[in-house]
């Protein structure tokens, strides 16, 4: 299995997909996942405050008192990189789903959980933890072509996001250590091993 990193397609023909550097991959079947655009018109027309999605507080509160949004359609603070994000995974909506739940029973529960999402590939698993739009540094230990690395994702010395292939237990590790925003911990999971950036 091979990766093309940072690339784009820009043609799928019949039997093969034009990259945006102008190589050709073969390809018998193309599969394109695309994300979803929130349906947010009628937060908008309650008067919600909205940014590609409904706003939410750390509380899943949205700009009106007492009303609560979950899932795909909103955008919360996370508590590791403090920037506003949106998550497209079912995990992500069943746990917020829980904690508004709570909070519209009277409860003050901020919404912390570390989103993550794992994919099988034939021989091949990726599980991807934590949340990174952005990054300055990236850290890699292993042979990811090989399957079996690491790569971490940096933004203002911190590693908000690890994604590996063939090594599970590593990524759980760095799935604990986000939740309990030990950063020392993550750093160490690459500095054990001597990582390149």
């Amino acid at each position: 299995m091979n990766f093309h990193l940072g690339k784009t397609s820009t043609a799928i023909g019949d039997r093969e997909v034009t990259l945006d550097d102008g190589s050709k991959l073969h390809a018998d079947i193309v599969v394109v996942g695309v994300g979803v655009r929130p349906a947010i018109s009628l937060a908008e027309d309650a008067g919600l405050a909205v940014d590609k999605g409904v706003v939410v507080n750390e509380f899943l509160e949205t700009s009106a008192s007492g009303i609560f949004a979950a899932g795909d359609i909103a955008r919360y603070p996370d508590p590791r990189s403090g920037q506003k994000v949106r998550i497209e995974h079912w995990v992500v909506a069943e746990r917020q789903g829980q904690t508004a739940a709570r909070n519209m029973l009277g409860g003050k529960e901020k919404f912390t959980t570390v989103p993550f999402f794992w994919s099988n590939h034939y021989s091949t698993s990726i599980t991807y933890v934590g949340h990174a739009e952005k990054w300055d540094e990236v850290l890699i230990d292993g042979d990811i072509d090989e399957g079996d690395g690491i790569v971490g994702f940096k933004l203002g010395g911190k590693i908000l996001a690890v994604a590996a292939t063939g090594r599970e237990k590593a990524s759980l590790e760095a799935e604990a250590a986000l939740e309990r925003f030990d950063w020392e911990a993550i750093e160490k999971l690459f500095a054990e091993r001597g990582a390149a950036t």
